[in-house]
């Protein structure tokens, strides 16, 4: 039985909410993109929670600082995000081909077994293996999810539901973090034997999402026309049309350009936070006398909670630039957070020292740095027409992730190569040098077109 979308409420006077065009459908929608996209983060966190003690452990000789927990690290994340770039390509031309519902429901179920059975790890190979089949369900879920959203929703609304739809991605991070603090507390008791295989086991739980939204969601209005109507001339998703029309051809460019910017950013830098946390903490627990098992469980504590402060930061920066998007437009706000990012970065990394650096250092920087994925949820899906939507949104969100894979391999080799015998942590050096990626976003400004305030493109 499915949710018969309402009709339309009668538009309101814009000094009302904008949650006040909502009608029940329009929420239930809202709702299960949110939990669809949450579940999505959820799971990506849990890998960059658990990466280093899981790549510690599956090395068998390691302890925290050794360089090859940095460099095997990178190359699994690098793997994971060529998976995500992959999947976002081909469930993106899905989404548009098979329909928005259909595809969600098959990348949920792709990401969540896949992280489950990443707890089945015996050695550093198959875990980025099981990392890149993960990768694929993940990079497909944020184009349908976002599409859906910005077809179902009223205009006025449009903006403020997705931004909010990102915004909940902080919340599936924060989600991790507490897994994260929890089981960090049970290792250490002994209560659990391997904190970070229980971590990947809890990302199954995402698999229970499909069945209301196999149930009762339906496609959107403006999908099914398109799809009855569509000509033996016009076919959806195609990258054949994307790229030969030069208006959806240069949206495209530059949104990738601007999506790769974002990803090496946060997945290259941002993220690697937690591995340059562990060594400095480690070190003063360890002056402590504590023993290595106690070691560990407080480790993963910590970095829980580094991550949760993190993320409540990102939350506060996606929740600004919808408002900032909103007065201003979306690119003066992409300028501001391109400008931000990279100043909070470089500072983070050169100055945090510890325990208590990581209450106002973390959430600065997540802040600066999750505001631009606030601005991609509402800019990418008002670059393209019902047609070409998911999989224009995928490839600008996704597709850049190919290139961005170089990022935390290049962070890896600066860390494990270049900058070793440096007076401080190497990986200091790397992060501040690695925020130089910002000023590529910039760049691609000029080139993007201003969207606020305009229907979607049919």
């Amino acid at each position: 039985m499915h949710l018969e979308p309402a009709a339309p409420l009668p538009p309101s006077p814009n000094d009302q909410p904008w949650w006040r065009d909502l009608t029940r459908y329009h929420w239930f929608v809202f709702a299960v993109a949110c939990l669809g996209w949450l579940f999505d983060t959820m799971d990506q966190q849990l890998f960059n929670l658990a990466r280093s003690p899981a790549i510690m452990s599956l090395l068998g000789d390691a302890t925290p600082g050794d360089p090859r927990i940095a460099r095997f690290g990178s190359i699994a994340t690098a793997i994971f995000i060529m998976g995500w770039g992959l999947g976002g390509l081909l469930f993106g031309i899905l989404g548009d081909r098979l329909g928005r519902v259909k595809t969600m429901v098959l990348t949920i179920l792709l990401y969540s077994l896949f992280t489950g059975l990443s707890a089945l790890s015996v050695g550093v190979w198959d875990f980025a293996i099981y990392r890149f089949l993960t990768g694929l369900g993940v990079g497909g879920e944020f184009a349908v999810g976002v599409a859906l959203v910005a077809e179902v929703m009223p205009d006025r609304a449009r903006p403020h539901a997705l931004g909010w739809l990102q915004a909940s991605s902080t919340i599936g991070n924060v989600t991790a973090a507490l897994s994260s603090i929890v089981l960090g507390q049970l290792e250490e008791t002994g209560a659990v034997g391997s904190a970070w295989r229980a971590m990947f086991l809890i990302g199954v739980v995402p698999a229970l999402l499909v069945l209301p939204i196999m149930r009762k969601l339906d496609e959107p209005e403006r999908w099914k026309k398109l799809k009855a109507s569509a000509g033996a001339g016009q076919q959806l998703g195609s990258l054949r049309e994307l790229f030969g029309d030069p208006r959806w051809r240069r949206h495209a460019i530059v949104g990738m350009v601007l999506g790769f910017t974002g990803v090496v950013g946060l997945w290259g830098i941002g993220f690697f936070s937690f591995d340059l946390i562990r060594p400095i903490f480690y070190k003063s627990l360890k002056a402590q006398g504590l023993a290595e098992e106690v070691i560990k469980g407080r480790l993963t504590y910590w970095v829980g909670i580094a991550s949760v402060v993190q993320n409540l930061g990102g939350f506060c920066g996606v929740y600004f630039f919808s408002w900032l998007t909103h007065r201003v437009g979306r690119k003066p706000a992409f300028a501001v957070a391109f400008i931000l990012a990279p100043i909070s970065t470089a500072f983070t990394f050169w100055f945090l020292e510890d325990f208590a650096d990581i209450f106002w250092m973390l959430p600065l920087m997540g802040a600066c740095q999750l505001m631009l994925f606030g601005g991609y949820a509402i800019y990418f899906p008002e670059l393209f027409p019902t047609r070409l939507r998911s999989t224009g949104t995928s490839l600008c969100y996704n597709v850049g992730r190919f290139a961005a894979a170089i990022g935390p391999l290049t962070l890896g080799e600066l860390t494990s190569r270049v900058f070793v015998g440096f007076p401080r942590e190497p990986m200091r050096y790397a992060g501040v040098t690695m925020c130089a990626i910002f000023i590529l976003g910039l760049i691609a400004l000029p080139f993007a077109p201003e969207t606020k305030g305009k229907p979607l493109p049919e």
